[in-house]
């Protein structure tokens, strides 16, 4: 009975050990500092409002996790950063979808039109406004 006890302890050990370890990874995972969409525009440096139009749907997509993003967010993204909002968004999203680098997304968000990054307009902002 003992020894039953015993093995029972130990297995409760190396459980809780096992947690203790995954919720420390956890902890370091979730506090990674978020770069603000100002920082992030300032590291990025486009160079038209085109391109920040872009940057700014590729920053609401990775680092605020949207799915879609629709014109306020866009708006909201281009204030918060303290950067002056193109007079005609709809313009600037319409030249990037010319460009292959958004499209129309399946669902509106918010009773709105949205859209999304295309692969090759995600590629176009990782690898600095530039084409492969």
């Amino acid at each position: 009975m003992e020894e039953e006890i015993k093995k029972i302890l130990e297995n409760h050990e190396k459980r809780i050990k096992e947690l203790e370890k995954n919720l420390v990874r956890d902890e370091k995972q979730t506090t990674k500092k978020h770069i603000s969409i100002k920082e992030f525009i300032l590291t990025k440096k486009p160079g038209s409002v085109v391109q920040k139009t872009l940057l700014i749907g590729y920053y609401i997509e990775k680092y605020e996790n949207f799915d879609s993003f629709n014109v306020k967010d866009l708006e909201d993204c281009f204030r918060r950063s303290k950067e002056p909002v193109p007079k005609n968004i709809n313009d600037m999203i319409n030249k990037n979808i010319k460009n292959g680098h958004m499209m129309e997304a399946k669902e509106k968000k918010d009773m709105k039109k949205a859209w999304v990054l295309t692969a090759s307009g995600e590629r176009f902002v990782e690898n600095g406004f530039k084409k492969e």
